[in-house]
């Protein structure tokens, strides 16, 4: 159970001061319902009936040699996809968690698969993202359980409040960054960050800031862990560093009705899918041998184009 549960009410959502007060208290809020039963089915026939996402997908394995896959893309795009990662509620609900304008940082589909799906060490997902240029931690994730995820098939576990300790080092171990264990550790340990088991059903969505630890332990349940996670960036923190995912680009809000109404989901214009030798912050089983150098610095205007 978590600590700061709320429910979205008739595909609606309106962030409260509680709601604001937990996330910068607790690193994270918990939305229940945040895609009702009309929307789940509209995003899980795009993911399941057609191939034009998964067939994107790349491998990850973790320390103990068991992989998991995930597609991921740079930019909403139009399909249903797209309308969840532009909707309202979930842009909105952003913007004022964060307090300003932000943008479409990418967009991933984790395929953690029945029996066989790999864990994810613990990391801060700003331990990713501050390799890339990003000079302020002004990120959060908005993780959407696809499936139900529980600790039998490897559901996310987090330190409550640990978004306050800070950025950790991270290095990396097999093909993901994971962060610095011996810190872990000490903040597993120091009491003040409680461990909580992140439970949730089909279209719930946590909110979580980027310097919140997190892991996820592997899947050796039969039944398979989906999960839609869309990350989104300060409009001021515009990465200094070109690298795999935007800088800032404009993100054209649609209203929550969209995700209903939307009948593409085979047109993938402008998503741009990330080919993973160009991330330089995981090795994919299938790239292990890449070359992992730091991502160019941005040119400044006077550098010529």
């Amino acid at each position: 159970m978590t600590s700061a549960d709320y429910k979205c009410l008739d595909g609606e959502l309106e962030l409260t001061d509680s709601m604001r007060e937990d996330f910068d208290k607790h690193g994270y809020i918990m939305v229940r319902n945040f895609l009702d039963s009309e929307e789940r089915l509209k995003v899980k026939q795009a993911l399941e009936d057609y191939d034009n996402i998964t067939s994107k997908g790349y491998k990850i394995s973790d320390r103990e040699g068991r992989e998991c896959k995930l597609a991921l893309w740079s930019h909403p795009g139009s399909d249903v996809t797209g309308m969840v990662a532009r909707c309202d509620k979930m842009v909105n609900t952003c913007e004022k968690l964060l307090g300003g304008e932000v943008y479409h940082y990418h967009t991933k589909l984790m395929m953690k698969n029945a029996d066989t799906g790999g864990s994810h060490l613990w990391h801060q997902d700003y331990g990713y993202w501050y390799k890339n240029g990003c000079l302020y931690p002004d990120m959060l994730t908005v993780f959407i359980a696809i499936d139900r995820c529980n600790k039998e098939n490897g559901c996310l576990e987090i330190l409550r409040g640990s978004h306050k300790c800070g950025r950790i080092e991270h290095l990396m171990v097999a093909g993901q960054t994971g962060a610095d264990m011996d810190r872990v550790t000490d903040i597993k340990n120091s009491g003040h960050c409680p461990l909580e088991v992140v439970e949730m059903e089909p279209g719930d969505a946590l909110f979580f800031h980027c310097n919140l630890l997190h892991t996820s332990g592997p899947n050796f349940s039969p039944h398979r862990r989906w999960a839609f996670l869309t990350a989104y960036n300060k409009a001021s923190n515009d990465p200094v560093l070109v690298h795999h995912h935007p800088q800032y680009t404009p993100l054209h809000k649609v209203p929550n009705s969209a995700i209903r109404e939307c009948a593409n989901f085979t047109d993938m214009t402008g998503k741009d899918f990330l080919d993973p030798k160009n991330d330089k912050t995981v090795v994919s089983v299938d790239n292990s041998a890449s070359d992992n150098s730091p991502p160019e610095k941005k040119k400044r205007p006077s550098e010529g184009s």
